[in-house]
Protein backbone atom coordinates (compact mmCIF):
# COMPACT_ATOMS: atom_id res chain seq x y z
CA UNK A 1 0.00 0.00 0.00
CA UNK A 2 1.19 3.52 -0.74
CA UNK A 3 1.82 6.19 1.49
CA UNK A 4 -0.95 8.10 0.06
CA UNK A 5 -4.10 7.61 0.91
CA UNK A 6 -7.16 5.85 -1.09
CA UNK A 7 -9.75 8.66 -2.28
CA UNK A 8 -13.35 6.76 -1.71
CA UNK A 9 -16.43 8.12 -3.00
CA UNK A 10 -19.39 7.49 -0.32
CA UNK A 11 -22.28 7.28 -1.93
CA UNK A 12 -25.48 6.65 0.69
CA UNK A 13 -28.89 5.61 -0.49
CA UNK A 14 -30.36 7.73 2.05
CA UNK A 15 -33.98 6.46 1.84
CA UNK A 16 -33.10 2.62 2.78
CA UNK A 17 -30.37 4.13 5.73
CA UNK A 18 -30.99 5.49 9.07
CA UNK A 19 -29.54 9.05 9.46
CA UNK A 20 -28.43 7.72 13.10
CA UNK A 21 -25.63 5.50 11.51
CA UNK A 22 -24.30 8.82 9.63
CA UNK A 23 -20.91 9.47 11.76
CA UNK A 24 -20.22 5.69 12.43
CA UNK A 25 -19.72 4.97 8.60
CA UNK A 26 -17.69 8.11 8.01
CA UNK A 27 -15.92 7.13 10.58
CA UNK A 28 -15.45 3.56 9.35
CA UNK A 29 -14.75 4.67 5.97
CA UNK A 30 -11.91 6.58 7.48
CA UNK A 31 -10.08 3.34 7.50
CA UNK A 32 -9.86 2.54 4.60
CA UNK A 33 -9.65 6.27 2.63
CA UNK A 34 -10.40 9.32 2.62
CA UNK A 35 -14.02 10.01 1.50
CA UNK A 36 -13.13 12.63 -0.78
CA UNK A 37 -16.67 12.13 -2.23
CA UNK A 38 -19.93 12.21 0.07
CA UNK A 39 -22.95 11.94 -1.15
CA UNK A 40 -26.77 10.98 -0.28
CA UNK A 41 -29.61 10.32 -2.69
CA UNK A 42 -33.28 10.64 -1.88
CA UNK A 43 -36.53 12.63 -2.60
CA UNK A 44 -35.47 15.52 0.06
CA UNK A 45 -38.74 17.32 -0.05
CA UNK A 46 -40.87 14.03 1.32
CA UNK A 47 -41.35 14.11 5.10
CA UNK A 48 -39.27 10.53 5.66
CA UNK A 49 -35.77 12.04 5.12
CA UNK A 50 -36.16 14.78 8.15
CA UNK A 51 -33.76 13.29 10.40
CA UNK A 52 -31.18 13.01 7.63
CA UNK A 53 -31.20 17.16 6.92
CA UNK A 54 -28.37 17.53 10.10
CA UNK A 55 -26.70 15.01 9.32
CA UNK A 56 -26.10 16.42 5.90
CA UNK A 57 -25.09 19.65 7.23
CA UNK A 58 -22.75 18.00 10.34
CA UNK A 59 -21.08 15.54 8.05
CA UNK A 60 -21.00 17.74 4.77
CA UNK A 61 -22.56 15.34 2.58
CA UNK A 62 -23.91 16.34 -0.50
CA UNK A 63 -27.89 16.00 -0.77
CA UNK A 64 -28.81 14.74 -4.40
CA UNK A 65 -32.28 15.24 -4.35
CA UNK A 66 -34.37 12.82 -7.02
CA UNK A 67 -38.01 13.17 -7.07
CA UNK A 68 -40.04 10.25 -7.54
CA UNK A 69 -41.44 10.85 -10.24
CA UNK A 70 -43.36 7.47 -10.89
CA UNK A 71 -45.42 5.28 -8.29
CA UNK A 72 -43.51 1.48 -7.30
CA UNK A 73 -39.96 2.88 -8.77
CA UNK A 74 -36.82 3.85 -7.25
CA UNK A 75 -35.41 6.57 -9.10
CA UNK A 76 -33.05 6.92 -5.90
CA UNK A 77 -31.50 3.85 -6.79
CA UNK A 78 -30.80 4.80 -10.43
CA UNK A 79 -29.49 8.51 -9.66
CA UNK A 80 -27.06 6.74 -7.20
CA UNK A 81 -26.40 3.99 -10.29
CA UNK A 82 -25.41 6.91 -12.68
CA UNK A 83 -23.41 9.09 -10.41
CA UNK A 84 -21.14 6.18 -9.46
CA UNK A 85 -20.71 5.80 -13.34
CA UNK A 86 -19.80 9.15 -14.06
CA UNK A 87 -17.27 9.09 -10.87
CA UNK A 88 -15.82 5.58 -12.41
CA UNK A 89 -14.73 7.50 -15.66
CA UNK A 90 -13.73 10.60 -13.82
CA UNK A 91 -10.51 8.63 -13.14
CA UNK A 92 -10.19 10.79 -9.51
CA UNK A 93 -11.05 7.81 -7.11
CA UNK A 94 -10.00 4.53 -5.75
CA UNK A 95 -12.61 2.72 -3.91
CA UNK A 96 -16.20 3.21 -3.51
CA UNK A 97 -18.89 2.80 -0.72
CA UNK A 98 -22.19 1.62 -1.58
CA UNK A 99 -24.13 2.11 1.96
CA UNK A 100 -27.31 0.45 1.24
CA UNK A 101 -29.05 -2.86 2.33
CA UNK A 102 -30.88 -2.82 -1.64
CA UNK A 103 -29.63 -5.92 -3.78
CA UNK A 104 -30.35 -3.74 -6.90
CA UNK A 105 -26.90 -2.53 -6.05
CA UNK A 106 -25.44 -5.59 -6.97
CA UNK A 107 -24.58 -5.34 -10.46
CA UNK A 108 -23.00 -1.79 -9.85
CA UNK A 109 -20.74 -2.97 -7.57
CA UNK A 110 -19.74 -5.83 -9.68
CA UNK A 111 -19.18 -3.27 -12.62
CA UNK A 112 -16.61 -1.23 -10.31
CA UNK A 113 -14.53 -4.35 -9.53
CA UNK A 114 -14.31 -5.49 -12.95
CA UNK A 115 -13.01 -1.76 -13.70
CA UNK A 116 -10.17 -2.41 -10.89
CA UNK A 117 -11.95 -0.54 -8.36
CA UNK A 118 -11.79 -1.33 -4.29
CA UNK A 119 -15.84 -1.92 -3.33
CA UNK A 120 -17.06 -1.20 0.15
CA UNK A 121 -20.69 -2.26 1.22
CA UNK A 122 -22.22 -1.41 4.24
CA UNK A 123 -25.75 -2.01 5.29
CA UNK A 124 -27.95 -4.01 7.17
CA UNK A 125 -27.68 -7.84 8.12
CA UNK A 126 -30.67 -8.45 6.56
CA UNK A 127 -28.38 -7.65 2.87
CA UNK A 128 -28.80 -10.22 0.56
CA UNK A 129 -26.03 -12.07 0.00
CA UNK A 130 -25.60 -11.32 -3.52
CA UNK A 131 -25.05 -7.70 -2.57
CA UNK A 132 -22.77 -8.66 0.11
CA UNK A 133 -20.19 -11.00 -2.26
CA UNK A 134 -20.29 -8.39 -5.07
CA UNK A 135 -18.16 -6.24 -2.79
CA UNK A 136 -14.52 -6.63 -1.91
CA UNK A 137 -15.87 -6.10 2.19
CA UNK A 138 -19.26 -5.93 3.76
CA UNK A 139 -20.16 -3.95 6.90
CA UNK A 140 -23.06 -4.31 8.62
CA UNK A 141 -24.48 -1.19 10.06
CA UNK A 142 -25.48 -2.76 13.26
CA UNK A 143 -21.78 -3.60 14.53
CA UNK A 144 -21.07 0.23 13.93
CA UNK A 145 -23.88 1.85 15.95
CA UNK A 146 -24.52 0.98 19.55
CA UNK A 147 -28.59 0.47 18.80
CA UNK A 148 -30.62 1.06 16.20
CA UNK A 149 -33.78 3.35 16.01
CA UNK A 150 -36.43 2.04 17.11
CA UNK A 151 -38.68 2.59 13.54
CA UNK A 152 -35.15 1.27 12.51
CA UNK A 153 -35.47 -2.08 14.21
CA UNK A 154 -39.25 -2.32 13.89
CA UNK A 155 -38.56 -2.76 9.75
CA UNK A 156 -36.35 -5.34 10.54
CA UNK A 157 -36.89 -8.20 12.27
CA UNK A 158 -34.35 -10.59 13.30
CA UNK A 159 -36.61 -13.36 10.52
CA UNK A 160 -35.50 -11.07 7.46
CA UNK A 161 -31.28 -11.12 8.59
CA UNK A 162 -29.23 -14.09 6.98
CA UNK A 163 -27.57 -16.14 9.31
CA UNK A 164 -23.38 -15.35 10.21
CA UNK A 165 -21.15 -18.11 8.59
CA UNK A 166 -20.20 -20.60 10.91
CA UNK A 167 -17.58 -19.22 13.05
CA UNK A 168 -15.15 -22.21 13.81
CA UNK A 169 -16.06 -23.66 9.74
CA UNK A 170 -14.78 -20.90 8.02
CA UNK A 171 -11.83 -19.97 10.82
CA UNK A 172 -10.57 -23.69 10.59
CA UNK A 173 -10.58 -23.47 6.91
CA UNK A 174 -8.74 -20.15 7.05
CA UNK A 175 -6.40 -22.07 8.92
CA UNK A 176 -5.52 -25.05 6.62
CA UNK A 177 -5.48 -22.72 3.88
CA UNK A 178 -2.70 -20.62 4.83
CA UNK A 179 -0.78 -23.04 7.37
CA UNK A 180 2.91 -23.26 6.71
CA UNK A 181 4.91 -26.90 6.94
CA UNK A 182 4.93 -26.50 10.63
CA UNK A 183 1.13 -26.23 11.05
CA UNK A 184 1.38 -22.43 11.99
CA UNK A 185 -0.40 -19.79 9.98
CA UNK A 186 0.38 -16.13 10.07
CA UNK A 187 -2.58 -14.35 11.69
CA UNK A 188 -2.36 -11.83 8.92
CA UNK A 189 -2.80 -14.58 6.44
CA UNK A 190 -6.09 -15.88 8.59
CA UNK A 191 -7.31 -12.18 8.14
CA UNK A 192 -6.49 -11.85 4.59
CA UNK A 193 -7.89 -14.90 3.74
CA UNK A 194 -11.13 -14.52 5.29
CA UNK A 195 -12.05 -11.45 4.19
CA UNK A 196 -11.32 -13.04 0.59
CA UNK A 197 -13.62 -15.93 1.08
CA UNK A 198 -16.31 -14.19 2.96
CA UNK A 199 -16.87 -10.43 1.96
CA UNK A 200 -18.86 -9.42 5.18
CA UNK A 201 -16.95 -11.20 7.48
CA UNK A 202 -15.85 -8.90 10.56
CA UNK A 203 -14.42 -10.23 14.48
CA UNK A 204 -16.78 -7.74 15.60
CA UNK A 205 -19.99 -9.69 14.18
CA UNK A 206 -18.81 -12.25 16.79
CA UNK A 207 -18.49 -9.69 19.45
CA UNK A 208 -14.74 -9.41 19.34
CA UNK A 209 -12.72 -5.76 18.30
CA UNK A 210 -10.45 -7.43 16.73
CA UNK A 211 -9.44 -10.87 14.96
CA UNK A 212 -6.45 -11.90 17.54
CA UNK A 213 -9.20 -11.19 20.22
CA UNK A 214 -11.13 -13.73 18.65
CA UNK A 215 -8.82 -16.54 17.46
CA UNK A 216 -7.61 -16.45 21.31
CA UNK A 217 -10.83 -17.58 22.24
CA UNK A 218 -11.72 -20.46 20.88
CA UNK A 219 -10.76 -23.49 22.62
CA UNK A 220 -10.21 -25.50 18.74
CA UNK A 221 -7.39 -23.01 18.05
CA UNK A 222 -3.76 -22.53 19.92
CA UNK A 223 -2.27 -18.76 19.44
CA UNK A 224 1.10 -17.18 19.66
CA UNK A 225 2.73 -14.19 19.42
CA UNK A 226 6.50 -15.47 19.53
CA UNK A 227 8.99 -12.56 20.90
CA UNK A 228 10.44 -10.27 17.44
CA UNK A 229 7.64 -12.56 15.52
CA UNK A 230 4.19 -11.97 14.23
CA UNK A 231 1.41 -13.40 15.42
CA UNK A 232 0.59 -16.80 14.46
CA UNK A 233 -2.67 -19.57 15.10
CA UNK A 234 -2.68 -23.27 14.22
CA UNK A 235 -5.69 -25.97 14.90
CA UNK A 236 -5.57 -27.85 17.48
CA UNK A 237 -5.74 -31.05 15.99
CA UNK A 238 -2.92 -30.14 14.16
CA UNK A 239 -0.29 -29.84 16.53
CA UNK A 240 2.71 -32.02 15.97
CA UNK A 241 2.97 -35.53 18.11
CA UNK A 242 5.29 -34.81 20.87
CA UNK A 243 8.85 -36.69 20.68
CA UNK A 244 8.92 -38.98 23.45
CA UNK A 245 12.26 -39.67 25.68
CA UNK A 246 15.00 -41.73 25.24
CA UNK A 247 13.88 -43.97 28.43
CA UNK A 248 9.61 -44.03 27.97
CA UNK A 249 10.73 -45.06 24.16
CA UNK A 250 13.09 -47.64 26.05
CA UNK A 251 10.64 -49.15 28.17
CA UNK A 252 7.98 -49.43 25.72
CA UNK A 253 10.42 -51.75 23.77
CA UNK A 254 10.76 -53.86 27.03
Amino acid sequence: MTDTAARLAALIDADNVSPSHAAAILAELARYGVPTVKRAYGDWTTQQLTGWKSALVQHAIQPVQQFANTVGKNSTDSALIIDAMDLLYSGNLDAFAIVSSDSDFTRLATRLRESGKTVYGLGQRKTPPALQAACDKFIFLEVLSEEAEPSEAASAPDDQAAPLPDLRRILETAIRSTAQEDGWSPLGAVGSYLGKAHASFDPRNYGYSRLGLLVEDQNYVDAEHPEGGQPRVRLRSQRPPRKRSAAKASTAKG
